[in-house]
């Protein structure tokens, strides 16, 4: 894995755990209830939300990073070597050694862009799959938030 997936793969992470403390709504005891009332019934709550929802906010700060994409398989880091041989085989059939030059010049600058592109694609689909993960997170999320704010709100809480 780059540098740069690594760095990217560490800051989802580390959005994810923020935007899951960020979404932590302010409950206020609007009808007069006690600090230890209040300790009791948010964890009588987020037991509840968790067991009703199937999503466990701890665990779900938790969860690994989307896992690194397959190494290349053997040989798939010679697009320049190949591209270099085709075009001096190409090149040579045309005409003379000079031309086989020509065409291996040609075909290795082909081959190391169409690695470059496959390195960029790779990269890419990287970085969707923990948007994906995120947005999927970010969604789960919310749903808790949503029973938990409920079922404070039936305790008596102003849930904001």
């Amino acid at each position: 894995m780059s540098r740069w997936s690594r760095s990217s793969a560490g800051l989802v992470a580390v959005a994810l755990g923020a935007v899951a403390w960020a979404a932590q709504p302010v409950i206020y005891p609007a009808k007069g209830q006690s600090a230890s009332q209040q300790k009791k019934d948010d964890g009588e709550c987020k037991t509840w939300a968790t067991g009703n929802t199937g999503v466990d906010p701890a665990a779900l700060a938790a969860a690994p990073p989307p896992p690194a994409p397959a190494p290349p398989p053997p040989g798939a880091g010679g697009q320049r070597a190949r591209g270099a041989a085709k075009g001096a085989v190409i090149g040579g059939a045309i005409g003379d050694s000079d031309d086989a030059k020509t065409g291996a010049v040609v075909g290795a600058v082909a081959g190391g862009a169409k690695a470059r592109q496959q390195k960029q694609a790779t990269a890419s689909q990287q970085q969707q799959a923990a948007q994906q993960q995120s947005q999927q997170q970010q969604q789960q999320m919310a749903t808790f938030q949503k029973a938990y704010g409920a079922c404070m709100e039936g305790r008596g809480y102003t849930v904001k």
